[in-house]
């Protein structure tokens, strides 16, 4: 073992350029790993982190102001309680600082000692009156500081209070302000009582911890037995909040942390391909080692050794650079969404990423040198893939051709270089695709979310007419017909029908059972399902505006998004819908754009607008009252995006720098005929346009047929615009890879050309 760490440390010494590339590629796959890491824990594990650091209750009861007794006894008489604590709130307060304010805050009365429901992040919790904790998202808007005071009134009456900012808190059950328009405080229940006018007793929320959180639904039966009576009761859940709080952005998150999926299997697939190089390289060097009766165990060990060294330092710095890089756009993305970054607890994965990586780096070059130390000497020492190129194949001459043939003489190191090329070209064009996505959402919100793009103001009986026009994929009749809970509840929601599959046109994420097949069953929300405590096999009983009540199977829960999830999918045949409740939603048809349709519909009198589906119901909003949401994504696009980068300007460096190391006597050659720099970019130029050449098919058919549609599926079945890269992207990718190709050209002819002729011509 001693000759053959010696070995391979004194590789290390005397290669000091080999060993500098494959530094650069380790550290490119280790950032690549890191932000990938970094990501989809941050983000995968966001709510559950901020929701315990909160102490986030289980069930939150919200009702008709009552006498805090009252609530307290139905409180207390139900089963599986661990503790409670009750709220006073109301919005539409305002709220001023030093140099901003508005008049939709919400102020929330809580009891001090009490559980609140919230974090301290800064400061500290409430004492007594005249306090306040705000949320962490206003203290950044307003630029708030612990000592600060603000002015508080409610509306229509007399009374105001100065408070002063003892702490500022952070509770996911909502997002932050100002992607929310409504700033949050909190303070005492005597304090926002007398502000708002109201009995110091009163109270309009219960939050309850329980004994055995699993057994939720029995907890909420009996609770919604003893409610009856109780005015404009509602019921949250924990699980269905962590639902809810997505829709402002799980689409995205979704996307990421699918890519950062994709994006581990990248750089493993450039660490294997890296190390077959490597050693496809060394076969005439191995195969002296096994001449002068190295056995095949220690020259394993020193390609293991020598792998283990560089993998453990480059790794370090590589997956140190990708945390430091995604880091920051990501926790704010997490502030944002009213929830805490990782901090260190995803150092453990970090660490973990590194361990893997370096048996990665130390394995992927063990187990080549094993299989090449196994073959006859002879044959070894041979070489390695150099094959001849036909003289029949049409291609140029000069120095460019000359470049073609050297990729081509080492078909199997071209070939794993264009695969990695092509690979990270494939995330790096899913990331265009991202953002694209995101301008789209920022430019036309209502286009994600759902199957089609236009709804039409118009009767059923208009739809063969409609549809018949130029563009138009498919119409059908779309009713949105109001409705409540037939029990005392009063649980309003809204059933959306259309004639035969809905999923044609809306097709939610479905969380269990199955879709409607028949006029008497229905698929409802997730928020729904949660809020009356019905399962799959339930029934739910509609009152309809008409009066009539219509009965329904529950055959499906649906993740939908639109009011909370609180949303029916059911047939028209029993739901009496007439015109008043109906529009036609339009498909555009391929290649057919929105304002194209949208124009011949109103040539032909009719008026047309975007779709409101998931998306546009709950995004449009914040988007237009804060650019800074959508920003942050894109700059934690920005910075995946140039780590990928890296990794294709590594794949083409890797390429010319072997070939000009195992070519230099050609190259020492070509340069004695009098070839000068220009001519010897031009060479290293040609080279790389076959892997450049090979790549990017690779790239866009991985991204098209692979990659895009495997993320589509893990954000959402509900997205109806394709990830795929347009030709725009893919040219923009072409140009930065050419340019990146010329500029490594270019920094390698000088070191050649810096050379004597007479260095490179000698022997090594």
């Amino acid at each position: 073992m001693s000759a053959a760490l010696r070995y391979a440390l004194a590789r290390l010494r005397v290669r000091r350029t080999r060993t500098i590339l494959s530094v650069l590629g380790i550290i490119a796959a280790g950032a690549m790993l890191g932000a990938a890491i970094t990501v989809a824990y941050g983000l995968g594990t966001g709510f559950e982190r901020t929701a315990n650091r909160a102490d986030l209750p289980d069930i939150a009861a919200t009702f008709a102001p009552l006498d805090r007794e009252r609530v307290d006894r139905v409180v207390q008489s139900l089963p599986n309680i661990a503790s409670s604590s009750y709220r006073l709130q109301r919005s539409v307060i305002y709220l001023a600082s030093r140099s901003h304010e508005t008049s939709r805050a919400r102020v929330i009365g809580v009891e001090p000692g009490q559980r609140h429901g919230y974090a301290i992040v800064g400061g500290r919790d409430l004492t007594g009156p005249r306090e306040t904790v705000i949320e962490a998202g206003l203290a950044r808007a307003w630029k708030i500081h612990l000592g600060d005071e603000l002015f508080a009134e409610a509306r229509n009456i007399d009374v105001y209070k100065i408070l002063r900012v003892v702490g500022i808190g952070l509770s996911p059950d909502g997002v932050a302000f100002p992607l929310a328009s409504s700033p949050r405080f909190y303070t005492s229940t005597a304090t926002a009582a007398e502000m708002i006018g109201a009995s110091p007793d009163t109270v309009d929320t219960a939050l309850i911890w329980l004994a055995d959180p699993s057994r939720v639904d029995i907890t909420l039966s009996q609770a919604r037995a003893a409610g009856f009576g109780v005015d404009q009761l509602r019921f949250g859940t924990r699980s269905a909040l962590k639902v809810l709080i997505g829709q402002a952005a799980g689409l995205v998150i979704a996307l990421l942390v699918a890519f950062s999926l994709v994006s581990l299997l990248v750089a493993g697939t450039m660490l294997a391909a890296s190390s077959a190089a490597e050693v496809q390289r060394r076969l005439q060097a191995i195969g002296l080692l096994r001449a002068v009766g190295m056995s095949t165990a220690k020259i394993v060990a020193a390609s293991a050794i020598e792998g283990a060294v560089i993998g453990g330092t480059a790794g370090l710095i590589g997956i140190g650079l990708g945390w430091l890089l995604v880091n920051g756009p990501s926790t704010r993305l997490l502030e944002s969404l009213n929830q805490l970054g990782p901090g260190v607890a995803v150092m453990p994965l970090l660490a973990l990423a590194l361990l893997l990586l370096v048996v990665l780096v130390a394995g992927g070059a063990a187990w080549p040198t094993w299989r090449a130390a196994r073959r006859p000497a002879i044959e070894t020492l041979r070489g390695a893939d150099v094959v001849g190129v036909p003289r029949n194949l049409p291609l140029p001459s000069g120095a460019f051709g000359l470049g073609l043939r050297l990729s081509l003489a080492r078909p199997i190191r071209t070939v794993a270089a264009a695969l990695v090329l092509g690979l990270a070209l494939s995330v790096v064009l899913l990331v265009l695709a991202i953002a694209s996505v995101l301008r789209t959402l920022n430019d036309r919100p209502q286009a994600l979310g759902t199957r089609y793009q236009l709804n039409v103001i118009a009767a059923p009986s208009e739809v063969s007419r409609i549809q018949a026009l130029p563009g138009v994929e498919d119409a059908a009749p779309r009713f949105d017909i109001p409705a409540s809970d037939s029990f005392q509840l009063g649980e309003p929601f809204r059933i959306i029908s259309y004639p035969g599959d809905h999923t044609r046109f809306e097709d939610p994420v479905l969380e269990r059972g199955r879709h409607v097949a028949a006029d008497n069953e229905a698929e409802i929300g997730l928020g729904l399902s949660h809020a009356l405590g019905l399962h799959v096999g339930g029934t739910l009983a509609a009152q309809l505006a008409t009066g009539a009540e219509v009965r329904f199977t529950v055959v499906g829960i649906v993740r939908a998004f639109q009011d909370q999830g609180r949303i029916v999918f059911a047939r028209p045949a029993r739901l009496h819908a007439s015109g008043d409740f109906a529009t036609v939603a339009v498909k555009v048809a391929p290649g057919s754009t929105v304002d194209g349709v949208r124009l011949e519909l109103q040539q032909s009198g009719y008026l047309a607008v975007d779709s409101g589906g998931i998306a546009g119901q709950n995004v449009q909003g914040f988007a237009s009252r804060s650019s800074g949401f959508l920003s942050l994504l894109i700059a934690l696009l920005r910075s995946v995006a140039i780590v990928n980068g890296a990794v294709c300007l590594y794949a083409i460096a890797q390429v010319l720098a072997l070939t000009a190391h195992e070519r230099r006597r050609s190259l020492a050659v070509v340069r004695s005929f009098g070839a000068n720099r220009r001519q010897v970019v031009m060479i290293f130029v040609g080279a790389a346009l076959v892997v450049i050449a090979l790549a990017v098919p690779i790239g866009v058919l991985v991204e098209r047929y692979a990659v895009g549609p495997f993320v589509a599926s893990l954000a959402a079945s509900y997205i109806s615009l394709p990830l795929s890269a347009g030709p725009v992207e893919i040219g923009a990718m072409v140009a930065l890879l050419g340019l990146g190709a010329a500029v490594v050209a270019l920094g390698l002819a000088r070191g050649v050309t810096s050379r004597p002729v007479v260095t490179d011509l000698a022997e090594e």
